[in-house]
């Protein structure tokens, strides 16, 4: 009996689809967010007008990591017998935009995968996390599974993933069909180039043209919280110093003050 995938007329698209150029942002800019934790910089977005930043659902497969890198995005849509399907073999991956995207990698790149919170698509496994993190790869987020969770732990690369699965990548429902193009992950639209931030509490999108009013307005954020632990921590009252009074504002202008004449 005939397979009647094989007899299934092919649209004319080319795989695996590639975005338009992009640019990275500049050494300088991921250097001064390396002191922004994601929870300040998802808060600063949001007062300046951003309100769905945060990745949710990826969690940190090792606790206690964090990075910050440019966004190179992939792409998995879901799986069409007639343009792209997993019933072959798992050698069919090498020819798709999951390979081709690792060709691409710079240093300090953070991987941002689509999946639509799969359970059973494993976009990334041992091999090409290892390959990753070979050509620089400071970060994957994957908003679906992972596979070989224990041999990429031994890597020290830091992954957000929704959990883990045996499958390979197109064992199930989706398949890999693009990269450096725009991403959905967790309710957050990641563009090649924009800024991830990614620690215990999650991954949040920083778009790269608000990278500088972000590092901005999360530096007063960050040295203000110093100074209300201080007073709270010396028995001061809550709602004085968080946040601050425009009282407290003008006390912790002065020990601010202090604090930069004394370095």
């Amino acid at each position: 009996m005939s397979n009647p995938v094989t007899q299934l007329s092919r649209p004319s698209i080319s795989l695996p689809v590639r975005g338009g150029e992009f640019t990275r942002p500049g050494a300088e800019e991921l250097e001064r967010l390396q002191r922004v934790s994601s929870a300040t910089a998802c808060a600063k977005l949001h007062g300046l007008g951003i309100t769905h930043s945060f990745v949710e659902g990826p969690r940190p497969l090792t606790p206690g990591q964090r990075v910050v890198g440019s966004a190179l995005t992939l792409q998995f849509m879901p799986q069409r017998e007639d343009l792209a399907s997993g019933l072959g073999q798992e050698y069919v991956e090498r020819h798709t935009a999951l390979w081709a995207v690792l060709e691409t990698v710079q240093p300090g790149d953070v991987l941002v995968i689509q999946a639509y919170g799969s359970r059973f698509s494993g976009c990334i496994g041992d091999i090409l996390a290892r390959y990753f993190k070979r050509k620089g790869g400071a970060g994957i987020v994957v908003d679906g599974r992972i596979r070989d969770a224990d041999r990429i732990r031994d890597l020290g690369i830091p992954v957000w993933s929704t959990g883990t699965t045996p499958h390979y990548a197109s064992q199930s429902e989706l398949f890999p069909w693009a990269y450096d193009v725009p991403v959905a992950v967790g309710g957050a639209l990641c563009l090649p180039g924009d800024i991830v931030v990614a620690d215990d509490d999650g991954p949040v999108v920083v778009p790269q043209g608000m990278a500088d009013d972000v590092i901005t307005a999360a530096q007063d954020h960050e040295e203000w919280e110093v100074f209300s632990r201080e007073r709270l921590d010396q028995g001061a009252r809550l709602s004085d110093y968080y946040p601050l009074t425009p009282d407290t504002r003008e006390e912790y202008e002065a020990w601010r003050s202090t604090r930069v004449a004394g370095l």
